[in-house]
């Protein structure tokens, strides 16, 4: 497909003011040049154009706020100080695969001061000695070459994955806190158990204490009548010996 149209097809209904991104890889440049890109693409962050057939860049727009530019297995020799003027705010770019020879041709992203990160691997100028060291030292704004620092360090993948090697700590500190949670409500529950267990047996020991109660006042009630029927019997003997006196007489 060809790149004028492929990016008509990834525009997608919206306007080139809205384009953030643009990936437009394996596409065909009919004359090696940038094709269907205009300076209408104003909030282009980035664009990827990875095996296109580009053997240039003269005629890529003007991207103010371009900052990561891939263009792998091209065919570019040289004329990267057009980068320098139409995208200076890069902060990565990729040349990998390209036909880049000499340390010169990439001199003139000395300009570009906030390149952090430039690849150029399978590029026959990585074949030259001390090539790592040459590269540094023409451009010292890099923190990255090929994937690596000056210590050989790795670059990381992206900021997201810096930011999901943090979060284990996180997300343990969460773990520990649900830990915490959860023994918070395990005492609750041992205690609201235990409470409940206590309640539970003071209302056994009060049904005790009510029954005992109960018997305490029956035993009471029938030493009471026990008492009366012996009163009664006192009484009715008294009677019947007042009136045995009174049959003497």
């Amino acid at each position: 497909m060809e790149m004028k149209k492929r990016i008509s097809l990834e525009l997608r209904n919206r306007s080139p003011a809205e384009v953030v991104e643009l990936v437009v890889d394996n596409c065909r440049s009919g004359d090696g040049e940038v094709e269907g890109l205009t300076d209408e693409y104003t909030e282009l962050e980035i664009l990827s154009m990875v095996n296109v057939g580009l053997t240039s860049l003269s005629k890529l727009p003007s991207l103010p706020k371009l900052r990561k530019l891939e263009v792998s297995d091209n065919s570019i020799s040289a004329g990267l100080d057009t980068l320098v003027e139409k995208c200076p705010n890069l902060t990565y770019l990729n040349l990998s695969g390209n036909k880049i020879k000499e340390l010169s041709s990439i001199k003139p992203l000395q300009s570009l001061k906030n390149l952090k990160s430039l690849d150029l691997y399978s590029c026959d100028v990585t074949s030259l000695e001390d090539y790592r060291e040459g590269v540094f030292e023409l451009l010292p704004q890099l923190t990255f070459l090929d994937g690596y620092d000056q210590e050989d360090n790795e670059v990381p993948d992206s900021e997201d994955d810096e930011d999901d090697e943090a979060g284990p700590p996180g997300d343990d500190d969460d773990e520990d806190e649900d830990e915490e949670e959860g023994g918070s409500e395990g005492d609750e529950d041992e205690v609201g158990l235990s409470y409940l267990m206590k309640e539970g047996i003071q209302d056994e020991e009060d049904d005790g204490d009510y029954v005992e109660d109960e018997e305490e006042e029956d035993e009471e009630e029938e030493e009471e009548e026990d008492g009366a029927a012996v009163q009664g019997e006192k009484r009715k003997r008294d009677a019947d010996d007042e009136g045995d006196d009174d049959d003497d007489e």
